[in-house]
């Protein structure tokens, strides 16, 4: 895979990281990266993202979602990579108890 091509990461952070503004901080950095995909907490207390943009950008991504917001405690990121699917036109926060893609 060059560089320049899409990818697909799919994270799930542990930790202090519901009720702390975590999903929007998400938003707003993938909104920056112009990366699509979605942000959502799930109902163990973690939050997962999945997001699709050149590898790269994903890194810098992942590199955000182990340090948080001002107010989150982070204490894993479990990282899956896979090929990008192209299924999402932009970045969303999704509810609680989503069915995934």
């Amino acid at each position: 895979m060059s560089p320049d091509e899409v990818a697909r990461v799919d994270a799930t952070v542990h930790g202090r990281v519901q009720g702390v503004g975590y999903r929007f901080f998400v938003l707003r950095l993938a909104d920056r990266l112009d990366l699509s995909g979605w942000v959502a907490n799930e109902p163990d207390g973690s939050v997962r993202c999945v997001a699709e943009g050149p590898r790269p950008v994903l890194e810098r991504l992942v590199e955000a979602l182990r340090e948080g917001p001002p107010g989150a405690w982070v204490d894993d990121v479990a990282i899956t990579w896979t090929p990008a699917t192209g299924s999402f036109a932009s970045f969303g926060v999704r509810p609680r108890g989503h069915p995934g893609d």
